[in-house]
């Protein structure tokens, strides 16, 4: 098996937990509808549907973190990053990787697995109310969310020292990729090729002149 081969097995876990876990995103909304129905409408606010609502959130924010890191697609200040070499880039990349990110994530599952342990020792329930729902079950997606980031992110160091060997990244598992269109030029992810930049570049340009033309019309009307 490929040093790729594995690269990409691990992005397809990760991209496999994300999606899967992105339809809780449906379920939150559905909630949240139908307690806005009630509150409002039917005068029968649910006591503990905060409690499921933040429950929800967290399994959709915490898991979904490794299928963001697979697609390179956590925030960062790039305005110094995206004019570096791929070297350069991959050298800053596993110096905070080792500095930050395996401590921090090391802790997270620490900490997460002792409060799960205690939590299912006890079935904890939540004291946000009366009779508040059980949370034991959702606190043991903590350690499992860092368990699947962590394994993402030696996935992430072992393509930086790729990069460190042959001055370029390893490909990605490809995934959907989001394009912006900010003052016509394109800012989107590597997956991109230069036909479809050039197109979509040019469809921008159109846009640009559309509503330029639009304006123009509106300001003769005036």
């Amino acid at each position: 098996m490929s040093v790729q081969s594995v690269l990409y097995a691990i992005d397809g876990i990760s991209t496999w937990v994300g999606k899967a876990v992105s339809w809780l995103m449906i379920v939150l909304t559905a909630v949240v509808c139908l307690e806005v129905f009630k509150r409002y409408i039917l005068n029968m606010p649910t006591a503990w549907i905060f409690d499921l609502e933040n429950m929800l959130y967290g399994a959709l924010f915490m898991l979904c973190g490794a299928y963001a890191l697979a697609q390179n697609a956590h925030v960062r200040g790039d305005f110094l990053y995206s004019s570096m070499r791929p070297r350069m880039q991959a050298t800053l990349d596993i110096v905070l990787y080792i500095v930050f990110f395996i401590p921090g994530i090391l802790a997270l599952i620490y900490s997460g697995y002792t409060f799960a342990e205690e939590s299912w020792a006890i079935r904890e329930h939540s004291t946000v109310t009366a009779d508040g729902p059980p949370v034991y079950q959702f606190k043991a997606v903590i350690p499992v969310a860092g368990a699947l980031v962590m394994l993402q992110g030696i996935a992430e160091i072992i393509r930086c020292v790729i990069c460190l060997k042959t001055g370029e990244w390893p490909a990605r598992l490809k995934d959907v990729a989001e394009i912006d269109v900010i003052e016509g030029q394109l800012s989107q992810s590597e997956y991109v090729d230069e036909e479809s930049r050039k197109i979509a570049i040019e469809r921008a340009h159109e846009i640009e002149e559309a509503a330029r033309q639009r304006g123009m019309g509106g300001d003769l009307q005036t």
